[in-house]
C-alpha cells in the first residue's frame, strides 16, 4: 500500500498544487490510517471496507482526539479513495456514504481595535529588526494574509505605487489585496532603512528577511508576535491567524460586503467566510447587553 501513498502525495503536489503544509498534513493522516490497517492484517488496497474506516475513526475517538481532527482524517481518506478510483485501482469507494462526525463551529476570537494598536506599537522602530517586524505586523493586519503567505512573500509581488500585494494562496490561487496607507508607509520605511542592513549584501527574493538575509520562518515570526503580545500586556492567546480573523471581522463590522472579504481572504467557499458574520453578530449583541438601558 505504501506505493499508492507515494503516488497519492505526488498527485496532490503536481495535479492539485496543494501547499507544503497541507501535503504534510495529508501524509501524516494517511500514514496513520495505513498503519492502523496493517495492525488489523489488511495488506491490499482492495481488502479495505467501510467497517475498516469506521474502526479507524473509532480508534481516534478512543484516543480522545477532537471531532475536528477526526473529520480532517476522514477527509484525507475520502480524497485518497477518490484518487484510487480515478487511477482505476478501485471500482467502488468504501467511504462514499460514510457520515462525517458533527463538528461544533467555534467562533474565532478576535482582537479589539485597541488591542491591535497596542500590538502594532510593540516593535522598536529604532532598530532594523523593529522596523521589519512593524512592517510585517501592519501587512498581516492590512491584508488578512496567512502567515506562510507573509513569510514567503516575494518582494516583487508588492506594488507600493499601486497600493496592493499579489498573493498566491492555497492551491497556488492568485488574489490581489489592497495594502492600506499605514502598511505601505511601514513597508516603505523597512525597504529604505532596514532590509539592506539585514541582507548584508546578499540577494534574496523574499520581502521579509532575517539577520542572515534569508526568508523569515513561520516559527520565528510567531515567536516574535508572542513577545510583542506579552509586551503589550495582551492576555489572549495571540497567533498570526488571530490577526487574520480580526482583519475580516473589523471589515465586516464597518460595512464591507461578505463577497469582498471572501476574495481578500482567498476563501474558495463563501460559507467559510460566513463565520465572521456570526462573530460580528455576537459582538453586537454583547455591546447591546452592556449599553442598552433594557439590555
Amino acid at each position: 500500500m505504501d506505493q499508492w501513498q507515494d503516488q497519492f502525495l505526488h498527485y496532490l503536489i503536481v495535479e492539485k498544487g496543494l501547499s507544503k503544509n497541507t501535503i504534510e498534513a495529508y501524509g501524516h493522516g494517511l500514514s496513520r490510517f495505513l498503519n492502523y490497517l496493517k495492525q488489523k492484517g489488511v495488506g491490499e488496497i482492495g481488502e479495505i471496507g467501510k467497517f475498516h474506516v469506521r474502526g479507524f475513526l473509532l480508534s481516534l475517538r478512543k484516543r480522545s482526539l477532537s471531532p475536528r481532527t477526526i473529520v480532517r482524517n476522514l477527509v484525507v481518506i475520502r480524497t485518497f479513495f477518490r484518487f484510487l478510483i480515478q487511477e482505476g485501482i478501485l471500482e467502488a469507494n468504501p467511504v462514499e456514504n460514510l457520515e462525517s462526525p458533527k463538528v461544533e463551529k467555534n467562533l474565532p476570537e478576535i482582537l479589539t481595535l485597541n488591542e491591535i494598536e497596542q500590538l502594532l506599537e510593540g516593535p522598536d522602530l529604532r532598530t532594523p529588526l523593529g522596523k521589519r517586524d512593524r512592517a510585517m505586523l501592519e501587512m498581516l493586519y492590512a491584508t488578512g494574509m496567512r502567515v506562510s503567505e507573509l513569510t514567503q512573500l516575494p518582494a516583487h509581488q508588492v506594488n507600493l505605487e499601486g497600493g496592493y500585494v499579489l498573493i498566491y494562496g492555497k492551491g497556488s490561487k492568485e488574489r490581489i489585496v489592497p495594502l492600506g496607507s499605514e502598511a505601505m508607509k511601514r513597508v516603505t520605511l523597512y525597504l529604505k532603512e532596514s532590509r539592506g542592513v539585514l541582507a548584508k549584501g546578499k540577494d534574496s527574493p523574499y520581502l521579509f528577511i532575517n539577520r542572515s538575509g534569508k526568508a523569515m520562518s513561520r516559527q520565528r515570526f510567531w515567536k516574535s508576535l508572542k513577545n510583542y503580545a506579552r509586551k503589550a500586556g495582551l492576555r489572549k492567546r495571540i497567533t498570526p491567524h488571530l490577526l487574520r480573523h480580526s482583519f475580516a471581522s473589523h471589515l465586516l463590522e464597518r460595512g464591507a460586503d461578505l463577497r469582498s472579504v471572501q476574495v481578500m481572504l482567498g476563501h474558495v467557499d463563501i460559507s467559510t467566510t460566513q463565520i465572521y458574520t456570526h462573530v460580528t453578530g455576537e459582538r453586537l449583541k454583547k455591546i447591546h447587553r452592556q449599553h442598552h438601558p433594557r439590555g
